[in-house]
C-alpha cells in the first residue's frame, strides 16, 4: 500500500493506493477514515486498484480551510488525486456522506467516471425534519465535543438485533482524533447539499445501491425509489443490517460490489 498526498485550497489531502487493475475510489463517511474499508481492501484489490482517501479533516488529512465549505468542495479536492495520478476513468463508491461526495463528483466531472456506488447513501436532499436534526447535532458537538457525539451516534449505525460492542469500539477508534470543527463543517456541508435526483435520472453510467433494511438514517424504501431512475442500475438490500453493511456484513457486500463491477466494468 502506497501513501500519497495532494494539495487543495492550501489543505493537504492524504490517500492510499493499493491493488492492481482498473481504478476504484472508496470514499468513507462521517466520523470515519479510509480504514473503514478494511474488510474490502483484500477482496477488491485482487481485481481493482483502490484509491482510499481520507476526506479533509479525517484521518491524516487537514481540515479544509475557508468559509461555507460544500460537498462540491470535497469532490473537487478528490479530483486533485485523479489529476495527480493521471487517471482517465474510474469508478467511485461512497458510504453515506461519501455517497453525497460521489454524487457531487458525478455532477461536476461526469467524464471521469465509469460507474458510481451509493452505499447506505441517498440522492435526496435533507427534508426540514432532517435539517433540524443536523442543527441539533451541531449544537451538541459545540457543547460536548466530537468524541462524545460519536459515542452517542455510532451504535445507531449497527443492527440492533446483534451484539456489536467489539465492532462499535473498533469503529470509534477512527473518530478519536476528528475535531469538533471538522464534524461541524461536515454537517453544514451535508445539510446544505442540493437534491441530486435529476442527476440519477440522467445518469449514463451504471449505478449501484446498497441499503440496509434496518437503516434508520437512509431508508431502504427511499433507495428502492431511486434505483429505478438511472438507465442502468442495481440494488441490494441487506437483511439484519443497518447503516454500515459493508462493515457488519463484509463478505456479502464485497460479493455485491464485485459482481456489479464485473457485470458493468470489465476487469
Amino acid at each position: 500500500m502506497i501513501s500519497k498526498k495532494v494539495l487543495f485550497k492550501n489543505s493537504v489531502l492524504h490517500y492510499k493506493i493499493y491493488g492492481t487493475g482498473k481504478y476504484l475510489m472508496l470514499i468513507h463517511g462521517f466520523g470515519e477514515d479510509w480504514r473503514v474499508w478494511k474488510y474490502q481492501i483484500e477482496a477488491l484489490s485482487k481485481y481493482y486498484t483502490l484509491i482510499l482517501p481520507d476526506i479533509f479533516g479525517s484521518g491524516d488529512s487537514e481540515n479544509l480551510k475557508g468559509e461555507n465549505i460544500t460537498i462540491d468542495d470535497y469532490a473537487k479536492g478528490l479530483r486533485e488525486i485523479i489529476l495527480a495520478e493521471k487517471i482517465q476513468q474510474f469508478s467511485i463508491f461512497g458510504h453515506s456522506m461519501g455517497g453525497y461526495i460521489a454524487l457531487a463528483y458525478l455532477a461536476q466531472f461526469p467524464e471521469d467516471l465509469s460507474s458510481i456506488g451509493l452505499i447506505h447513501s441517498t440522492a435526496f436532499a435533507d427534508d426540514e425534519n432532517k435539517i433540524q436534526q443536523r442543527s441539533k447535532s451541531i449544537q451538541f458537538i459545540h457543547e460536548f465535543g466530537s468524541l462524545a457525539f460519536l459515542k452517542t451516534t455510532v451504535p445507531k449505525l449497527f443492527s440492533a438485533n446483534k451484539s456489536n460492542k467489539l465492532m462499535i469500539d473498533s469503529f470509534l477508534q477512527m473518530g478519536i482524533n476528528i475535531s469538533k470543527n471538522t464534524l461541524i463543517q461536515y454537517y453544514y456541508a451535508i445539510k446544505n447539499r442540493p437534491d441530486r435526483i435529476d442527476l440519477l435520472k440522467n445518469a449514463t453510467i451504471p449505478v449501484l445501491f446498497i441499503s440496509g433494511m434496518e437503516d434508520t438514517l437512509v431508508k431502504y424504501t427511499d433507495n428502492i425509489r431511486q434505483s429505478i431512475l438511472p438507465s442502468t442500475s442495481e440494488i441490494k438490500l441487506l437483511t439484519n443490517t443497518a447503516h454500515i453493511g459493508f462493515y457488519e456484513n463484509p463478505s456479502l457486500s464485497n460479493n455485491v460490489i464485485l459482481l456489479f463491477l464485473q457485470n458493468h466494468i470489465a476487469v
